[in-house]
């Protein structure tokens, strides 16, 4: 191990949908964290670790801070990514381009009672018409607040994504490394296979039925070379559940599809998935129904 080795945790934090998401799985080489262009996408704290050469950096992605705590799901989101920011010793703030909105100032002002280090990370750079207008930009977010440095990335391109891991590690205590070095995150297949069919859900449906569901994982078995996956997919009511089973079953046929060539590349195993849809009125507003499916509410 290298004699000045660092280690520590470190939180990307945002509004929804600035590309949290796809900064950490573009760090770390592979899909950890689901994404769509729905904000909220996001609903667990998640672990990913990427072990180099000289640091381990464990990245924990959060959901989005936002200005609504009218449901119970928005109020976990909202406690899952404050509580995080106790117990890291980086944070990576990532903001969208050239826009700067409510939410971001929301964020600004839970980050001003931390003493931790903050780096800006000013994302989607590879979408602007005009890059002349990013320098200005880049000097007023400066004005902001005292950041370690403000580095502009596009995650879904890779661009700056090695300056922006170097910043984090010069930040990073001197420590040994706490998970082995080909660990990728603390969540078990069974919760990624879950999130990944929630994912093809979320980039399939229309605007509202996204936010009315959740999956579960009721069977997950390995019998010679074939993973056999049960999952339900819970709604809120009747007519979501009819949207998302789709015309003679089409929706429903379609998101197995695309879940299960994700699923068999995450475990390298041919994968037998079914997916049913049930309802359970009122899931997303009732704290015992969110504890049951498995979202931890003292996360």
């Amino acid at each position: 191990m290298h004699s000045n080795f660092r280690c520590g945790y470190v939180a990307l934090v945002g509004r929804p949908n600035v590309g949290k998401s796809t900064l950490l799985n573009r760090i770390l080489g592979q899909k950890i964290s689901i994404t769509s262009r729905r904000p909220q996408t996001t609903r667990h704290r998640v672990l990913g670790i990427k072990t180099r050469e000289t640091a381990q950096l464990i990245y924990v992605d959060t959901p989005g801070i936002h200005d609504y705590s009218g449901r119970a799901m928005n109020r976990h989101m909202n406690r899952t990514a404050s509580n995080v920011l106790l117990d890291v010793d980086v944070v990576v703030f990532l903001v969208d381009g050239l826009t700067w909105t409510p939410d971001d100032e929301l964020v600004l002002k839970k980050l001003d009672t931390l003493d931790r280090p903050v780096i800006l990370a000013v994302n989607k750079i590879d979408l602007l018409a005009n890059r002349a207008e990013l320098l200005p930009h880049l000097q007023a977010l400066s004005g902001k607040r005292s950041f370690v440095q403000v580095i502009p990335i596009s995650a879904m391109k890779g661009d700056n994504i090695t300056a922006l891991e170097s910043a984090i590690e010069s930040q990073l205590p001197q420590a040994p490394p706490m998970f082995p070095e080909d660990q990728v995150t603390d969540r078990p297949v069974r919760f990624l296979a879950a999130e990944l069919v929630r994912e093809k859900l979320f980039r399939k449906l229309g605007r509202e039925v996204p936010y009315g569901l959740t999956v579960e994982i009721e069977e997950f078995r390995s019998e010679a070379d074939v993973t056999h996956i049960h999952a339900l997919i819970w709604v809120e009511r009747n007519s979501q559940k009819k949207i998302v089973i789709g015309k003679q079953g089409r929706v429903l046929k379609e998101v197995g599809i695309d879940a299960r060539r994700d699923i068999e590349a995450l475990i390298e195993s041919k994968v037998n998935l079914k997916l049913w849809v049930k309802i359970k009125e009122g899931w997303a507003d009732d704290e015992r129904a969110l504890r049951s499916l498995g979202y931890n509410l003292d996360e």
